[in-house]
């Protein structure tokens, strides 16, 4: 199952830049799942306040989460042909998996920022290795959901500057 929130594909009447924020397995139960390690708020809401943040800045946040490795693979691959300028993703258990994830990033050469809830560095030794921090931007880890606001306020700096 797969959920897109935000704005439609560019057109003539959209031009804005596009950002598009990618959320791995499990994280569609947000605010009820381990909250004491993935926080409280939802990712409705972590969506609504990015959306906010790019809409201040004239730039389209587009969300979508999928529980399925090949939808997002599959939706990596179709940013680059819609003029998606960066890319804001939490692979969530991908992180430690998914080299399908990681080459379909490579292939479409968008920068990307890597985010986390949780600091993966100080959890199971399994959860330490990622396949997408070395092609990354940057790594955002064990801030919560300002991780992604962060995040964001990067990418849009990054598009102001180029």
């Amino acid at each position: 199952m797969s959920k897109q929130t935000g704005t439609k594909k560019p057109s003539a009447e959209n031009p804005k830049p596009r950002i598009l924020v990618l959320h791995g397995p499990n994280l569609n139960l947000l605010g009820s799942r381990e909250p004491g390690i993935y926080g409280h708020n939802t990712l409705e809401q972590i969506h609504r306040t990015m959306e906010a943040q790019g809409r201040a800045a004239g730039v389209q946040v587009e969300s979508y989460q999928s529980n399925s490795e090949g939808e997002l693979v599959d939706r990596v691959q179709s940013a680059a042909s819609e003029g998606v300028q960066f890319i804001i993703i939490n692979p969530a258990a991908y992180t430690h998996t998914s080299i399908a994830l990681r080459d379909a990033l490579t292939a479409v050469a968008i920068p990307f920022i890597e985010v986390h809830l949780s600091n993966i560095h100080a959890r199971e030794s399994f959860r330490q290795h990622s396949y997408f921090s070395d092609i990354a931007v940057g790594v955002i880890c064990g801030l919560g959901s300002t991780g992604y606001e962060l995040a964001l306020a990067a990418a849009l700096e990054r598009i102001k500057s180029s």
